[in-house]
């Protein structure tokens, strides 16, 4: 996910069912390459700008049009655009998949696999960025890609039995089982967008991954291709999710770079965007 490429990183082994809820982290050993990530209020980054408003530039007359006032350097109308972009879908705990979100498919690894699979230009973006990866002699594999909605379900309700089962009444089975299992479509990996990623240095999907060079090229590189770690360390407050280094999300390159410039997590960068857009 060089240059603007990182907010902080994240993915790895194993297809990742759990939603892991907020819990104290350990500092990424990546940490000091990336930015840190933000959960701070992200309507008043927008509103207030990087380094607060200069209001002797803004009196001054000038010919050229004003620089939009936010941290984003963004005007409405392209934080407009940046939200109508369908690689910069939402979706998470709080916001489902739109039910016209519509998409194609492609395999992006063994094809006895039927979670390794992902939007067709994602794929396209992964199978580049794993071969470049490969010609700086680092392997990274895909875990875990897309889910179907069908597919989530069983999930879902396979892991709400479980609690029924131990005498849980109907809200609340369906309570515990949303902690750990994304409820259908709110899961990110119902978009085709989020990959869990690994390798053969570490192949779980857990904070050990971190460790890896893997995951330090990821976090050097992926950006590159159109990949933000979705899940960074203390971001927890705004994405509800605990650090997660192997689970990487495709935006898209441009979308990405931008990401990782602003500092901000994946929530905190939607809610700027729409500060800046209303």
């Amino acid at each position: 996910m060089a240059g603007l490429t990182l907010v902080a990183c994240v993915l790895v082994g194993g297809v990742s069912f759990l939603l892991h809820r907020k819990a104290p982290v350990p500092a990424a050993s990546a940490a000091s390459a990336l930015p840190a990530a933000s959960s701070t209020a992200a309507s008043e980054a927008a509103t207030n700008g990087l380094f607060g408003k200069n209001e002797a530039a803004s009196s001054a007359v000038s010919s050229e049009p004003a620089a939009p006032d936010n941290a984003l350097g963004l005007t409405a109308e392209e934080a407009s655009a940046m939200l109508a972009d369908p690689l910069m879908v939402l979706v998470n705990h709080a916001n489902k998949m739109p039910d016209n979100y519509t998409f194609d498919t492609k395999e992006c690894g063994s094809s006895t696999s039927v979670n390794k699979t992902l939007q067709t230009v994602a794929c396209d973006a992964f199978l580049a960025m794993q071969k470049a990866a490969a010609a700086d002699g680092v392997t990274v594999w895909m875990q875990s890609g897309y889910r179907s909605v069908s597919y989530q379900t069983k999930l879902y309700e396979r892991k709400t039995q479980y609690y029924r089962d131990k005498g849980y009444d109907e809200a609340t089975a369906k309570e515990k089982a949303a902690a750990i299992v994304n409820p259908p479509g709110y899961s990110e990996h119902n978009c085709g967008l989020a990959a869990d990623l690994n390798s053969p240095e570490h192949t779980g999907l857990d904070e050990g991954f971190e460790n890896t060079a893997a995951f330090r090229w990821l976090c050097e590189h992926a950006a590159e291709y159109g990949f933000i770690l979705r899940y960074p360390q203390g971001a927890e407050d705004a994405t509800e999710i605990t650090y997660e280094p192997w689970h990487w999300r495709y935006v898209g390159p441009e979308n990405a770079a931008k990401i990782n410039a602003s500092g901000l997590c994946f929530e905190d960068y939607i809610a700027a965007l729409q500060s800046i857009a209303a």
